[in-house]
C-alpha cells in the first residue's frame, strides 16, 4: 500500500496520484452496480406486472367460459 517513509516530494506526488486513481475507479465501480441494480430491479417490475396482466387475462378466460357452462 502506502510507504511510511517518504524520501522526496516526487514520492508523495506519485502516491497521492495512485489515490486519486483509485478513488475514481471505485467512483465509477459504485455507479455500474447503481445502474445495474437499477435495471435489474425495472427488469424485475417488468416481469411481475407482465405475470399479473397474463394471470388476470387468464382467470377472465376461465370465469367466462365457467359461466357459459352453467347457462
Amino acid at each position: 500500500m502506502m510507504p511510511n517513509n517518504y524520501n522526496s516530494f516526487d514520492e508523495i506526488d506519485n502516491q497521492l496520484k495512485i489515490l486519486s486513481l483509485e478513488r475514481q475507479i471505485y467512483k465509477e465501480r459504485i455507479k455500474l452496480t447503481l445502474k445495474s441494480s437499477k435495471m435489474n430491479f425495472n427488469a424485475i417490475n417488468i416481469k411481475n406486472e407482465i405475470k399479473r396482466a397474463l394471470q388476470e387475462q387468464l382467470l377472465t378466460f376461465v370465469m367466462n367460459n365457467l359461466v357459459k357452462r352453467f347457462r
